[in-house]
């Protein structure tokens, strides 16, 4: 394992909400997604600084700090900014996975850089990193399903159905994309997993 100042070549970024409540919402794609990766990469999860979750080792060779902050989506920003200067990353090497209500739920979409596009735990990071030019992985949950659902009662009820099955299987693909971008770069990764990324 990494000492708590040893440096780190990637942050990982699991957006999400602490709390039993919200562990399984759409909301909470991030944190799911980096349960995955914990898991597949023998990554221990500890709470540590930062005011988040986090836990250090090795993904596709590359030496990474897996983070869930604690902080609640909307303040997401002050975890992920306080890392980022204590290892001194550019934020072009901060991946941040995040739930996306504009994709069909199970689509899975990787974007180098981009607007918070309405997601408020997108809006805080670029607030604090002072720019939008880091990537991110998005996991598709599908928006409500019509127009006068409340959208913060969407993102915060649990996927059933058809849908569930379809976001527990874009999970996987989302740490797969993860791997696939720390072994093999953006270029490759987008081909593979922007395209027909249900099958």
């Amino acid at each position: 394992m990494l000492g708590r100042s040893g440096p780190i070549d990637w942050l990982i970024v699991c957006l999400g909400n602490p709390g039993d409540q919200y562990s399984c919402t759409r909301h909470n794609m991030g944190y799911l997604v980096g349960d995955v990766l914990a898991e597949r990469h023998r990554i221990r999860m500890r709470r540590v600084r930062f005011h988040a979750l986090c836990g250090d080792g090795t993904v596709c060779g590359q030496r990474v700090l897996l983070m869930k902050p604690q902080t609640y989506m909307n303040r997401s920003g002050t975890a992920v900014g306080e890392a980022v200067r204590f290892y001194k990353l550019p934020p072009q090497r901060v991946l941040t996975l995040v739930d996306d209500i504009a994709l069909p739920p199970g689509r899975i979409r990787i974007r180098q850089s981009g607007s918070a596009g309405g997601h408020n735990g997108l809006k805080d990071l670029i607030a604090h990193l002072g720019t939008d030019d880091f990537p991110r992985i998005k996991i598709g949950v599908g928006a409500p399903p019509h127009p006068d659902y409340d959208q913060v009662d969407w993102v915060l009820g649990v996927p059933q159905g058809d849908d569930r099955a379809a976001i527990g299987e874009a999970l996987v693909r989302a740490a797969d994309a993860v791997d696939a971008i720390l072994q093999d770069g953006f270029d490759k990764a987008m081909t593979r997993y922007n395209t027909n990324n249900t099958k």
